[in-house]
């Protein structure tokens, strides 16, 4: 004989306003706006929805309101461990004011950034982190015809969707071949990533140096390479075939760096002895390797954080004196150089 399945009950809304004894309203605001509740209030609508295992109808909200609770955070990848301090700061900030983060992935690709753009705008996302400075027309058209509010943080744009929090990777890289030079390397080469912006960026500060140090930038003193420690292994070897006099090699990236710290100990080369060695990003890795390497510092939880903080500002209607923020960057003076 079949068992019966005693029928579910849903729990609604006026249901938790009941248990915690406060109007269906003040659910709502506590919910929607915890800012706008006091906090001993919201906790007694918090206890309620716990108790009964209410969960919140968001899209509901976002039909009402034409936006939801969610911010959307758009990354080139999710295997990167150099984003994950970013994502951090952000959800951080927006988790204690009733803010979710929802994070999606897309190479750099402005036509495959647009796709991701138009799924999270067709959610009535909040907001949008995009890491990326570089849109399709349409990506542009759409989210300002939306009024989704935008934060780019990959760089400092000229022409900004709407607002930015992020650092120079041009004057960044300027820096670091300048303080190399300071240390008294004359013969600098520099590798980074084929088909990145901001490795784009940073190859023209580090034309920019050598330009400011009279230098002529010899188009041989800087090589492409792949991803990861590989990466690093072929600019060593590019040196070694093309440049054998260069005394200091700048990576774009800090597993650029790494992979080329590892191929100069299995050569036998001595860092710095034979060749000095900087990098870009400051993972914590580069301060255990041996020798720690020399490294550009991003303030990357900063980052995250003050992006949330804009896009709060934003949505509850705060005025902001100001739209583009650079936190700019620090260089960390280590054993490899």
């Amino acid at each position: 004989m079949p068992v019966s399945k005693k029928p579910s009950t849903v729990v609604r809304m006026r249901d938790v306003a009941e248990r915690a004894g406060v109007s269906r309203m003040t659910v709502s605001r506590a919910l929607n706006r915890p800012q706008s509740v006091a906090p001993a209030l919201r906790q007694r609508v918090l206890d309620a929805v716990a108790e009964l295992g209410y969960v919140h109808n968001q899209l509901a909200r976002s039909l009402s309101s034409q936006r939801s609770n969610v911010i959307g955070l758009v990354l080139p990848s999710l295997e990167n461990s150099i984003f994950a301090q970013t994502v951090k700061g952000i959800s951080d900030l927006l988790r204690p004011v009733g803010y979710h983060l929802m994070v999606a992935e897309s190479p750099d690709d402005p036509e495959e950034e647009e796709q991701v753009i138009a799924a999270f705008v067709a959610q009535r996302v909040g907001g949008l982190i995009l890491h990326g400075t570089s849109h399709s027309a349409n990506a542009i058209r759409m989210l300002r015809s939306s009024g989704t509010p935008v934060v780019e943080t990959g760089d400092l744009p000229a022409d900004p969707v709407d607002m930015v929090v992020s650092y120079s990777n041009r004057a960044a890289a300027k820096a670091m071949t300048l303080h190399l030079a300071r240390l008294g390397y004359k013969r600098i080469a520099f590798a980074s990533l084929a088909a990145n912006p901001r490795a784009e960026q940073r190859r023209l500060g580090f034309i920019d140096a050598l330009e400011e140090l009279k230098q002529k930038p010899d188009a041989r003193r800087m090589v492409e390479v792949s991803r990861g420690f590989g990466g690093g292994e072929e600019a060593i070897a590019y040196l070694d075939r093309r440049l054998p006099d260069a005394d200091a090699l700048f990576c774009a990236g800090d597993v650029l760096a790494v992979g080329a710290l590892f191929e100069c100990e299995r050569r036998g080369w001595g860092v710095p002895g034979r060749l000095a060695i900087a990098s870009f990003d400051d993972l914590e890795l580069m301060r255990h390797v041996t020798p720690p390497l020399t490294s550009l510092r991003l303030p990357r939880y900063e980052i995250g954080r003050r992006s949330a903080e804009m896009l709060l500002n934003h949505l509850e209607d705060r005025r902001m004196s100001v739209t583009t923020v650079d936190l700019g960057f620090e260089i960390v003076q280590r054993a490899s150089t």
